[in-house]
C-alpha cells in the first residue's frame, strides 16, 4: 500500500495541464461496444477507473490497441459475451454503463450492481425504468442485474430525478433501438454532451444533449470513429481550489472555462482572483478568504464532486460557511479526517456548518473516497507541518499523474510504500 507524505505551507505556482474527463471516459469507452468498427479515443485520462473499464472490455473479447498514454483503439466486434465479470466490475461505478451498451448491441446484459466510492446508496431504479420503457425486462439475482429484450423500441421516458447514470444508460440502449426515444428531465452535465457527440460521430442521431430533453432517433448501425474526450472539469476545479488554499497563482490549461463557471463564481465570491482565457483559467489569491454558502446541484449548479475540496477552503476562510449537499447522502465522510487537522465542522443531515480557522495542522489522515482524497491533499498542502495520507488508491481512480503535476507546481510531495500491517496502525 502506498501513501503520500506532504510538507505543508507551500505556495503553488506555475502551469498545470488538465487531463481528459474521467466521467466522460467511463461512459464513452462502454459506448464503443455499440460500434461496428474501430473506435480511436484520444485525450483519455491515465487513471485506474479507465484501466478497469478497458480491462472489462478486453476480458469480454474486445481488441484494445494502445497508441500512447492518452490514446487507444477499441475494436469491439470480437466481443463474445453479454455477461460482465463480477470481480472486474465491482470496483468501478461506471461498470453499470455496460448495461445500456450491451443491451443496445446484444439485447441482453448481465452486470453487477455498481461499485466505486461508497458514499451513499446508488439506486438504479431510473435506469431500469428506462430499460422497461424501451421494451426490456429484468431480474436481480445474487447482486447481478440481468436485463434483456426481444426488441428495443423508442418511447418517451420521464426521469423522476435528474440522474447522470440513468441518462447515460438510456442513451446507450436507445441509439440502436427502433424509432424515437425522448428522455425528459435528463441530466445536463458536460460529459452527457460529450457522450452524445461521441455517439453522433459514429453515426447516431442524438439531439438536445445539454438540455433537459434529449431526443434519440434510432439507427441500425454505428460506425468506427476518432474522438477526443473533453477536459476534466473536476480535476481543473481541484487545482483551482488548491491554488486558492495555498495563496498560489496557477494557470490551469486545457480546460473549457464555461464548464467551470459555478466553481469560478464561488471562488470569486470568496475573494479569489479568476481570469479566463480561451482554453485556460488563471487562479490567484493574495488576501484573506471570505465565508461562503454552497449548495451542490446537478449541472449547471455547483458539482457535488467539488464539495470536499471547497470544504477545505471554507475551513480556513473568515466567518461561518455552510454546505448543503443535495446529491449524495453520505458525502460527509471526509469531515472526520479534516477535523483531525483542526477543522471546525459540524454536520446535521445534509448540511455542514464550517467555522473558519486561521490554519490547519498536519495529521495522519485517509482518503475515504476519490474526492475526499483530493480534499486531503489540498488540506495537507496548506497545513502547518507534514501530513501523511493513506488509501491513496482512491485518488488514483480519478487524477492522472497528480503527484508529478503538484511537484511541478512547487509542492513538497512524495510517495512511500508501507506494508499493509503497518497501515493498519493508522486509525
Amino acid at each position: 500500500m502506498d501513501k503520500f507524505v506532504i510538507k505543508g505551507e507551500c505556495r503553488l505556482s506555475g502551469e498545470v495541464n488538465i487531463s481528459g474527463a474521467k466521467n466522460a471516459a467511463v461512459a464513452i469507452i462502454p459506448a464503443a461496444i455499440l460500434s461496428d468498427g474501430v473506435c480511436r479515443i484520444e485525450n483519455v485520462p491515465d487513471i485506474t477507473d479507465v484501466s478497469s473499464i478497458t480491462g472489462i472490455l478486453y476480458d469480454m473479447g474486445a481488441k484494445i490497441r494502445t497508441i500512447n498514454k492518452s490514446t487507444f483503439e477499441i475494436d469491439s466486434r470480437s466481443i463474445h459475451t453479454h455477461i460482465v465479470s463480477d470481480e472486474l466490475a465491482r470496483h468501478i461505478r461506471g461498470s453499470y454503463y455496460l448495461m445500456g451498451a450491451l443491451l443496445g448491441r446484444f439485447h441482453h446484459a448481465v452486470v453487477t450492481m455498481p461499485g466505486g466510492c461508497d458514499f451513499g446508496v446508488r439506486p438504479i431504479d431510473q435506469h431500469l425504468k428506462g430499460f422497461l420503457a424501451l421494451g426490456a425486462k429484468y431480474k436481480l439475482e445474487n447482486g447481478m442485474v440481468d436485463v434483456s429484450a426481444d426488441q428495443l423500441t423508442g418511447c418517451s421516458i420521464y426521469l423522476d430525478v435528474v440522474s447522470v447514470g440513468a441518462t447515460v444508460n438510456i442513451m446507450l440502449a436507445a441509439v440502436r433501438a427502433k424509432g424515437t426515444t425522448v428522455i425528459e428531465n435528463a441530466a445536463k452535465e458536460p460529459h452527457i454532451v460529450d457522450l452524445a457527440n461521441f455517439l453522433n460521430s459514429m453515426g447516431a442521431d442524438v439531439r438536445g444533449a445539454g438540455t433537459d430533453v434529449i431526443k434519440i432517433y434510432g439507427v441500425e448501425h454505428l460506425n468506427g470513429t476518432t474522438y477526443s474526450i473533453i477536459p476534466d472539469q473536476i480535476e481543473a476545479g481541484t487545482y483551482m481550489v488548491a491554488a486558492a488554499a495555498t495563496r498560489g497563482d496557477i494557470l490551469v490549461k486545457n480546460v473549457i472555462p464555461k464548464h467551470l463557471e459555478s466553481i469560478s463564481a464561488k471562488l470569486e465570491e470568496m475573494g479569489v482572483e479568476i481570469e479566463e482565457f480561451d482554453d485556460s483559467i488563471r487562479v490567484a489569491r493574495n488576501g484573506l478568504l471570505n465565508k461562503c454558502n454552497i449548495k451542490t446541484m446537478p449541472h449547471p449548479g455547483f458539482p457535488t464532486d467539488m464539495h470536499p475540496q471547497i470544504a477545505v477552503l471554507l475551513s480556513i476562510a473568515n466567518g461561518t460557511s455552510m454546505i448543503n449537499e443535495s446529491v449524495w447522502d453520505n458525502r460527509f465522510r471526509y469531515v472526520e479526517e479534516l477535523k483531525r487537522m483542526g477543522a471546525q465542522i459540524s454536520v446535521d443531515g445534509k448540511i455542514a456548518v464550517i467555522e473558519g480557522i486561521d490554519h490547519l495542522n498536519a495529521a495522519p489522515v485517509r482518503a475515504t473516497d476519490l474526492r475526499a482524497g483530493a480534499a486531503m491533499i489540498i488540506a495537507a498542502l496548506c497545513a502547518h507541518g507534514v501530513t501523511q495520507i493513506e488509501d491513496i488508491r482512491h485518488i488514483e481512480r480519478g487524477y492522472e499523474d497528480l503527484e508529478n503535476k503538484l511537484r511541478l507546481l512547487g509542492a513538497d510531495i512524495r510517495r512511500i510504500h508501507i506494508p499493509d500491517s503497518e497501515s493498519a496502525k493508522v486509525v
